[in-house]
């Protein structure tokens, strides 16, 4: 397959994913890019974006949320304190959600699930409440389903994420000490049964100790194929 005729996926370091459907509509998950360094210098300045997806509200998410909605005019999807606070930012085309819900925007199909996380919003030198963290099931033009879990610890009813949804694409955080590590990801995807996996929020900072080497070797006997890519560079599937 042409990556003309594919979708593009596009990790940018940290949980930030960029996908870019066959259609060519272009989103952004968990945009962190000025101040993430794991982002390649090329996408710092983003401006470019049809559809934004925050699975919660800490800073290593939403950091470039604001200024990428004002200056690309995207359609903003989250949980709907989140939203709420969006707002008064500036930010106006929201469309606020919550767990168990779907719906289409920008003829992607965006259900909201769970996430076990924290998901306060600092805002100057207060935290706010911000909802709860969430993960995503992204249903693109062509029925191609992911799942960008956001932060989160392994939790059973992942196996609920597979029969409702079975996506293709499996994101997890793998980094350890914030959210799950090898050991805790290594049994989401057994519960996932996913065969596709891409690692995230690993390698940002000298605290996150968890590996995709370590993750690698712990789902070698699941028929599971970890992707291994650099910030920047595209894939398709």
């Amino acid at each position: 397959m042409s990556q003309k005729n594919a979708h593009l996926f596009t990790w940018l370091g940290h949980s930030t994913l960029l996908v870019r459907d066959k259609n060519g509509t272009e989103i952004v998950l968990d945009p962190w890019l000025s101040g993430n360094p794991s982002c390649p210098d090329s996408f710092r300045t983003l401006s470019k974006a049809d559809l934004i997806l925050l699975t919660h509200a800490h800073f290593d998410h939403i950091g470039d949320a604001v200024p990428l909605a004002k200056a690309s005019g995207a359609e903003t999807v989250g949980i709907f304190e989140l939203c709420a606070w969006l707002n008064k930012k500036g930010v106006v085309q929201t469309h606020p959600m919550n767990k168990g819900g779907s719906q289409t925007v920008r003829g992607v199909t965006v259900t909201m699930v769970h996430a076990d996380h924290s998901c306060g919003i600092s805002d100057g030198k207060a935290i706010l409440y911000g909802g709860e963290a969430a993960g995503y099931v992204v249903e693109l033009s062509d029925g191609f389903r992911l799942y960008h879990a956001g932060d989160t610890n392994v939790f059973s009813d992942m196996r609920l994420i597979r029969e409702l949804y079975d996506p293709q694409l499996v994101c997890l955080p793998i980094g350890d000490l914030y959210t799950m590590g090898p050991r805790e990801a290594a049994m989401a995807v057994g519960f996932l049964e996913a065969k596709t996996v891409l690692p995230l929020h690993h390698g940002t900072f000298p605290a996150l100790t968890g590996t995709p080497e370590a993750f690698t070797r712990l789902v070698a006997d699941k028929n599971c194929r970890v992707l291994s890519v650099r910030p920047g560079e595209p894939f398709s599937l």
